[in-house]
C-alpha cells in the first residue's frame, strides 16, 4: 500500500520541482548576483561602525534581498547604498526615529567595501 502511494505522488513532486526552478531562474535574472552580497556587506559594515547589533539596526530595506530601496546607484565603480539606522527598535516607534545615516560603496562583484563616504547623524530627509 505504501509503494502505491509513493508512485502516485512521484509525478506531482516532479511537477513542483519544475515549477519551482522556473520561478527561481526568473528571480535570478531580475537581480544581479552580486547585489545581494553587496547589500549584506554594506549592512554589516554599518553594524560594525555603529556598535554592533546590540546597539544598532539598519533600515528594514537593508534586510530585503538586494536592498533595492536603499540602493542609490549602480555604476561601473560599484553599488552605492544609502540608508538610515538607529538603536534596536527604532523602526517600531511611531513615528520611526532613526538617528544615523550611512552611505557605503561596494565593488561591482559585491566582494569588497570600496569606501564609506558617510556614517553619522542624519544629513537630510529621506527622498520618496
Amino acid at each position: 500500500m505504501f509503494s502505491s502511494r509513493l508512485r502516485a505522488a512521484a509525478p506531482l513532486a516532479a511537477a513542483v520541482i519544475v515549477v519551482g526552478s522556473s520561478g527561481l531562474s526568473h528571480a535570478q535574472n531580475s537581480l544581479p548576483l552580486a547585489q545581494p552580497r553587496a547589500a549584506n556587506l554594506a549592512r554589516m559594515r554599518a553594524e560594525l561602525l555603529n556598535g554592533g547589533l546590540g546597539a544598532y539596526r539598519a533600515d528594514q530595506c537593508m534586510y530585503v534581498t538586494g536592498a533595492e530601496e536603499c540602493l542609490v546607484s549602480t555604476t561601473n565603480e560599484g553599488f552605492r547604498f544609502q540608508f538610515r539606522g538607529g538603536a534596536p527598535g527604532w523602526q517600531q516607534l511611531s513615528p520611526a526615529e532613526p538617528t544615523l545615516e550611512t552611505e557605503v560603496i561596494i565593488s561591482r562583484d559585491g566582494d569588497r567595501i570600496l569606501s564609506v563616504p558617510y556614517n553619522g547623524p542624519l544629513r537630510h530627509p529621506r527622498q520618496p
